[in-house]
């Protein structure tokens, strides 16, 4: 018996792949077809409800690409993206990159639908913490990258042990159900996690294992007083009915008592629905499956121009767009583009900029925190631009 994941090196030679991939790179090889391409990486479409994502994974793909012969142009990991605007391009031999492509998109596309989920998930909390409790819903092999991503999307922290090791992120949690039932009583579980758990971890005590969650709050805040941090409502959904009353009874006890400073954190089964119904009333939330098994964004990768008869060329399949393209953003407005095309206007930002040259990244990049801060600081922007037009446009300047 063995764990099924492939590994690191396996990945990186291009293994994890699908088999027409590597028939692919055989074919063009041996038939002297192995031409200078562009590949372009884009969605053309969102999911259901969608207007925007956000994107992620380029660190990884990265890593996939580094020291081949291919010069990559991207845009910034945290970037809020729209249809038809290109994400990635490689420009390489197709042998040189072709057998990676179903690993590039599924590192791409699964990084970038969850970061997108949990930037909608923040978006619809404001101000108000959202903390990250779903990695049973994942393998436990891609943990820190799903945590990555989630962090990426602007959730406030995760609850993955190895966030440490592998982003430099401290994990946070509170207690599982387990813990009281194992003890058979709350005031004991909650005793013993005061006493033995590091002193910097908040105190908060999990609330509906076997009682009412307005008596039980109240227990376990004249219980641990100036101690208790929060509570957290985990209720589940055949015992919740309005989650929205049940909150409100909690903070009106707790209050009425002297326990203003204790705060309520709400988890299980959220939604940006059903956060935005109890924002105003909880003080934080924890999210679990609506992030790690969001909505899959929908990115694909096509061949835009080839390299024949010493000039690029613009060629692709029927519905893409042929041509390499860049794109700039210039307020509330996105201009599509072909490379080496002039900002429409002063005061624009071109945003797919060379990551990689012959092999070599030629960036800094940036830690999980200064990513996070990106979407946050464009998840601000679409306050500001209530809709983004999307120009499809040949040379302005022409």
């Amino acid at each position: 018996m063995r764990i099924y994941v492939a590994k690191e090196d396996e990945i990186k030679r291009g293994e994890a792949t699908d088999i027409y991939f590597i028939r692919t790179v055989n074919i063009v090889k041996k038939s002297g077809k192995d031409k200078l391409v562009r590949m372009e990486f884009h969605a053309y479409s969102l999911p259901k409800g969608y207007e925007w994502a956000v994107f992620a994974g380029l660190e990884e793909v990265l890593a996939l690409l580094e020291g081949r012969d291919v010069i990559v142009y991207a845009i910034p990991e945290g970037t809020i993206f729209y249809p038809k605007e290109p994400l990635m391009v490689i420009e390489g031999r197709y042998s040189e990159f072709g057998e990676l492509e179903t690993a590039i998109l599924g590192i791409l596309r699964h990084n970038t639908s969850i970061a997108t989920k949990a930037a909608r998930i923040k978006l619809s909390a404001g101000d108000k913490p959202v903390l990250f409790f779903g990695l049973r819903a994942v393998h436990p092999a891609i943990q820190p990258s799903v945590d990555r991503a989630t962090l990426i999307g602007g959730v406030d922290a995760v609850a993955g042990n190895l966030s440490e090791k592998y982003l430099g992120v401290k994990p946070v949690g509170t207690m599982p159900h387990a813990l009281i039932i194992v003890f058979g009583d709350e005031e004991e579980a909650w005793l013993a996690f005061d006493k033995y758990v590091d002193p910097s971890v908040p105190r908060i005590a999990l609330v509906d294992t076997f009682y009412d969650e307005r008596y039980s709050a109240l227990k376990a805040a004249k219980l641990l007083k100036e101690k208790l941090y929060g509570v957290r409502l985990d209720t589940p959904g055949s015992r919740r009915g309005n989650m929205r009353a049940i909150v409100e009874e909690v903070r009106w006890t707790l209050d009425l008592h002297g326990f203003k400073h204790v705060k309520i954190i709400v988890s299980g089964g959220l939604d940006e629905e059903k956060i935005k119904e109890l924002k105003d009333v909880a003080d934080s939330f924890g999210v679990g499956t609506a992030i790690a098994f969001p909505p899959s964004v929908d990115i694909s990768a096509d061949i835009v121009e080839v390299y024949n008869d010493g000039e690029w060329k613009p060629l692709s399949k029927r519905g893409k767009l042929p041509g390499f393209k860049t794109l700039y953003r210039c307020g509330c407005e996105d201009y599509v583009l072909p490379y080496g095309s002039r900002a429409p206007r002063e005061g624009c930002k071109e945003l797919l900029l060379k990551v990689i040259d012959k092999g070599k990244i030629v960036l800094d990049l940036p830690d999980i925190t200064k990513i996070r801060e990106r979407t946050l600081r464009e998840l601000k922007e679409l306050n500001v631009c209530k809709e983004r037009r999307v120009y499809l446009l040949g040379d302005v300047n022409s």
